[in-house]
């Protein structure tokens, strides 16, 4: 719940910040000196690169909590890997059980519910950049099937 609440106050934030910055842009767009003009487009441009990650980041994150939610009504989501104490995967248990995960997304490669595992394998395991490639795919997957 606090990952939502912070999400949409960075989503808050940065309404302000497009406002605040689009406004400075006119101003620089209205002066009329080429090097202003310049520095206006370039400040109209920057938000839209922003706005655009941050969607990304949020639809991500919005269709992979709807994914889990599913995987977990079905059951499909305890992967048999130990916790520590504070709740969080044992990473030797993670490592030792990832090759099962990876093995079932090869022999089922259309199932988004493979990947999602496997993706949620590669969290556990410490490997985000890999677990998101992974969770992209069962995204993709879910929405084609």
């Amino acid at each position: 719940m606090s990952a939502k609440i912070g999400a949409l106050a960075m989503a808050v934030l940065l309404v302000i910040y497009v406002a605040l910055v689009g406004w400075r842009a006119v101003q620089f767009l209205g002066t009329g000196q080429p090097i202003a003009i310049g520095i206006g487009i370039a400040l109209l441009v920057m938000p839209v690169i922003a706005v655009w990650a941050i969607w990304r980041e949020l639809a991500f994150g919005i269709r992979s909590q709807a994914l889990v939610k599913r995987l977990e009504a079905e059951g499909g989501t305890d992967l048999g890997i130990e916790t520590r104490e504070s709740g969080r995967a044992d990473r030797a248990s993670a490592d030792a059980e990832f090759a099962r995960f990876r093995a079932e997304a090869e022999a089922e490669p259309d199932s988004w519910r493979a990947w999602l595992r496997l993706g949620m394998a590669y969290d556990a395991a410490g490997d985000r950049r890999r677990a998101r490639s992974a969770v992209r795919r069962a995204i993709e997957l879910e929405r084609a099937g």
